[in-house]
């Protein structure tokens, strides 16, 4: 069953498998970042317990950790009133304001150690400061809907980061799949819930 989760490889034994048939990528840069990320990490598996790290914007760093910091200083300690007041009611055997406090603190507890686990496996990217030539994560690409004869721009960024509306697609979507390790005039079909959508690569950029 394919990961839901961006699947990540091993890049230095993978490295050392393409190295007699390949340049090697510049090792300046991450390793996700170079033409061996799309020819090698998506569509691994990913093995349960991995401490690889997964790409994500420094904007999405940002979100996370704001996210986190209001999750532990304004919900949690919120709920935990909530808890001690349904508490001072009497029996909680039967008191929904208890059993509703204990559930709100069991999901903002699963979501603060959920934020605390990607912050931390977090490789931190600044599109910025990317240079390749061929699209990566990080990249806002400009492409023709062939079949709408229409233009539409996304960038490529984290799981959490994802927002269609908002101009921006997982990493782990099927067209952030499809176009990475794309150049420029390169076209993708992808799987839509209206049926296969082709794609042209129009440009992208970095920023």
């Amino acid at each position: 069953m394919r990961c839901v989760r961006l699947e990540v490889c091993s890049f230095v034994s993978k490295l050392l498998e393409l190295s007699a048939s390949k340049a090697s990528p510049d090792a300046s840069q991450p390793w996700w970042f170079t033409g061996v990320f799309a020819e090698i990490c998506i569509g691994e598996s990913m093995s349960a317990g991995t401490t690889d790290k997964l790409p994500v914007t420094t904007l999405g760093k940002s979100m996370l950790e704001s996210e986190l910091k209001r999750l532990m200083q304004e919900e949690r300690p919120s709920v935990i009133k909530a808890i001690e007041e349904a508490r001072a009611q009497g029996d909680i055997s039967e008191n929904a304001e208890y059993e509703a406090a204990k559930e709100r603190q069991s999901m903002i507890e699963g979501r603060i150690a959920d934020l605390q686990n990607k912050i931390a496996t977090a490789e931190v990217v600044n599109p910025a400061e990317i240079k390749s030539d061929r699209v990566v994560f990080g990249a806002t690409v400009t492409l023709l809907d062939v079949e709408e004869d229409s233009e539409v721009t996304y960038q490529i960024v984290g799981i959490d980061e994802a927002d269609v509306k908002g101009g921006k697609i997982s990493i782990m979507s099927p067209l952030a799949r499809a176009l990475i390790g794309k150049k420029v005039s390169d076209q993708v079909v992808v799987q839509s819930p209206k049926g296969e959508k082709e794609y042209e690569l129009l440009k992208f950029l970095f920023r």
